[in-house]
Parts: structure tokens; sequence; C-alpha cells
């Protein structure tokens, strides 16, 4: 179905349609999930049920909201655990890892691509030289990514011209 804003955003719909909910109440809604610690969709269905039934509305809304998938993830697990000893299935899931992990590179590439520029290239690489020292060092990766993010902003970036289009869309505006 997609991610927490996705949901909520579904939510908002069907409650706006039966005039449940407006768009004040949406906006406090949105701005104290997002600000409460946990999963953004629990906070917000707590909140919905909060609103239509005070506590009794909240944790029914948090049950339903959290039990089913649960339920099913605790299912899964041990349907993997039963199963997980059998080579065929290890090597399916390493596949599929290795797939997800060829894909999510692949996006990346594919957003980074447009801006690697040869200097871009010489920073990409002290940052990259640092973060692998880091890993072999034994550095969690919270501080690796924190190191990188600090040399990245002191290191001088240039930016790329824009092309001969832009160039002329830019003089025009």
């Amino acid at each position: 179905m997609g991610g927490g804003l996705v949901s909520i955003e579904l939510l908002r719909r069907r409650f706006t349609a039966r005039g449940w909910l407006d768009a004040t109440a949406h906006g406090v809604f949105i701005a104290v999930s997002r600000f409460t610690p946990g999963t953004v969709v629990l906070a917000y269905v707590v909140m919905l049920g909060w609103r239509f039934h005070r506590w009794t509305g909240a944790l029914l809304a948090l049950a339903m909201a959290s039990i089913p998938a649960s339920l099913i993830v605790f299912a899964l697990a041990v349907t993997l655990k039963r199963i997980d000893q059998y080579a065929t299935v290890r090597a399916l899931l390493a596949v599929g890892i290795l797939l997800a992990g060829v894909l999510v590179l692949g996006s990346a590439w594919h957003l980074v691509r447009p801006y690697l520029t040869k200097e871009s290239g010489v920073r990409l690489t002290i940052i990259a030289v640092i973060a692998v020292a880091l890993v072999i060092a034994g550095a969690t990766p919270v501080r690796v990514v924190l190191v990188a993010a600090v040399v990245s902003a002191v290191l001088p970036v240039r930016l790329p011209r824009a092309s001969g289009r832009e160039s002329r869309d830019q003089a025009k505006a």
C-alpha cells in the first residue's frame, strides 16, 4: 500500500469524505504524529481513536493498527525459521538480498550520476577512502556517516555549469 504517509493520506481522504475529519485536525494530527517517537501511522490512528472515543478509542485504534501486522510478522518469522534449514531456501534468500542490493545501488547510481564530474570524483574518492578506513578501524555506521558528512561539508564544491539550453532559459528569466 505504501509508506506511513501514504497510508495516512488514504485515511485522511476516507475520513474527510465522511465528514469525520477536517483539514485543521488532520494538520494537527500529522504534526503531532511526526513529533512523537515511534511510527507515524500508529500515532495518527491513536489520535483519531482519541478524538472519537477518548481512551477506549485510542487503545482500540492502537490494537487494530498493530496486532494484525504483528501477527503477520510473527507468522513469517516462524515460517522462515522452519524453512531456513533447507539449502535451496538459503540460496533463494541470498539471491533475493543480492537483487535488492543491486536495485538500490542502481537507483542510487541514476540519482548521483548527473552530479559526477572530475572534481566531484576526487571529492567522492576522499570521502570513500575515509569511510572505508573508519569501517576497517571498527567505527560504528553512525560515526562513519557523521564523519563522511563533516568531510563533505568541509571539502569545497564546484557546481557544474548549466548546459546551453539551461543557460538560455536562465537568461530569458
